[in-house]
């Protein structure tokens, strides 16, 4: 006997979104079971729809299960109740029970009104201010004593994906990974939303920048020269990386070595392991990055043309680096929070050959942004496209193979 029970609604493009399916598909799969007692299907594309469900379980405990899983595809309980809130019981500590977000957009019900939760990211809580009715995220290190955090998933409503209308690759749900798929189509794809994003760009118009986080790997199998020429072209406009890719990008200018490889001669040079290390002791000795290329030390590459088209740069350094160069932040917490000051403006991510640098920037955007993670790996991809975004694209490839065909795909002659 099914003896709990909690009335859900699901709103928008829930049909040609599956959404329904899979609300539907969970409760069963939990052990859970629905009367479907209301349904209207949209007659248009642009027409929402709308289904009314009542959910029953065997326990309290499992009803609450269910509805957790079920959350994060737009199912919200009838009973509309204003959030619940509690005060944070010290400084860098949430409340028990607090709520913790997905990267779906997100809106808390304050004072019996909807509101927007700001600055949507996956694993934060929810910092709430009642008398000015605003709600937006906060990393649990930055919580105050006292402060107001959601608490529970009452009050709480999660806003799924619906399809884009732009039909490429993003539309659906294309983020199955394989190395033996053709990958023509998703790179040509992908140069289409370059040329819109910079079109936006170039007129001011908000969500139009595009973030690379790269490895060194895009250095050492060749894709230095595509990547360079793409910032070059305005469509690349925040970089996210760690003190490797710069050093080996400018080791490659100033001794034509990477990691001691000489490219032009494919080849191993004496002594040329310690050419990152004299790299980067030059450039400290100059003061920065910037100073070394408007000086002219540097003329080429990517870290000169993120200087000449004045791109953001965040450099978030690891354990292992040499050095590290002038700009590397060499604090973990202190790089997540620069990461995610240059996340607003955001209108599409490419993840280029880098395990840590693509895991920490998928878990910042929110998942209306559209995503490529590239690697050679087929475990790094897999984990950014299991995100539940529809926006997210897997490509088993190397960096330098993605970064030349996207290229000459946006007109380069590389």
């Amino acid at each position: 006997m099914m003896h709990d029970q909690e009335t859900v609604l699901l709103q928008g493009h829930i049909i040609d979104s599956l959404i329904l399916a899979k609300v539907l598909d969970t409760i069963l799969m939990m052990g859970g079971t629905f009367d479907l007692e209301d349904v209207q299907i949209g007659k248009t594309r642009e027409e929402p729809s709308r289904a009314r469900i009542i959910v029953r379980a065997s326990s309290p405990k499992l009803l609450s299960e269910i509805l957790h899983a079920i959350q994060p595809h737009g199912a919200s309980v009838e009973s509309e109740r204003d959030c619940r809130l509690s005060p944070a019981p010290a400084d860098g500590i949430f409340p028990d029970e607090f709520y913790a977000t997905t990267h779906l957009p997100t809106q808390v019900r304050i004072r019996d009104q909807w509101v927007e939760v700001a600055r949507i990211e996956m694993d934060l809580g929810i910092l709430v201010d009642p008398v000015a009715q605003t709600a937006r995220t906060i990393p649990m290190g930055e919580v105050a004593q006292g402060d107001l955090i959601v608490t529970s998933r009452e009050g709480v409503r999660v806003i799924p994906l619906q399809r884009p209308r732009e039909r490429d690759v993003f539309s659906f749900m294309e983020s199955q990974v394989s190395s033996e798929r053709p990958h023509g189509h998703i790179i040509g794809d992908v140069a289409r939303r370059l040329m819109q994003l910079r079109a936006g760009f170039r007129e001011g118009k908000a969500d139009s920048k595009v973030l690379l986080a790269g490895g060194p790997a895009i250095v050492h199998a060749g894709g230095r020269e595509a990547l360079a020429w793409l910032i070059e072209e305005e469509f690349i406009h925040v970089l996210f990386c760690g003190n490797a890719l710069p050093a080996h990008d400018m080791e490659l200018d100033l001794y034509g070595t990477s990691l001691g490889y000489r490219h032009a001669a494919g080849r191993v040079v004496p002594h040329g392991h310690e050419h990152h290390l004299r790299t980067i002791n030059r450039i400290r000795a100059i003061g920065s990055i910037e100073a070394a290329v408007k000086s002219g030390v540097v003329k080429t590459g990517i870290m000169a043309a993120c200087v000449r088209r004045s791109v953001h740069v965040v450099m978030a350094g690891t354990i292992r680096d040499d050095g590290p160069l002038p700009g590397v932040i060499t604090d973990s917490v202190e790089a997540q929070a620069a990461m995610r000051a240059a996340i607003p403006g955001i209108g599409m991510a490419l993840l280029v050959a880098s395990t840590l640098h693509a895991v920490a920037t998928g878990n910042l955007l929110p998942a209306t942004i559209p995503s490529v993670c590239v690697d050679v790996n087929p475990a790094v991809p897999t984990k950014l496209a299991d995100r539940g975004s529809f926006q997210a694209v897997g490509l088993v490839m190397d960096a330098a193979s993605f970064l030349r065909d996207l290229a000459r795909e946006l007109g380069a002659r590389l």
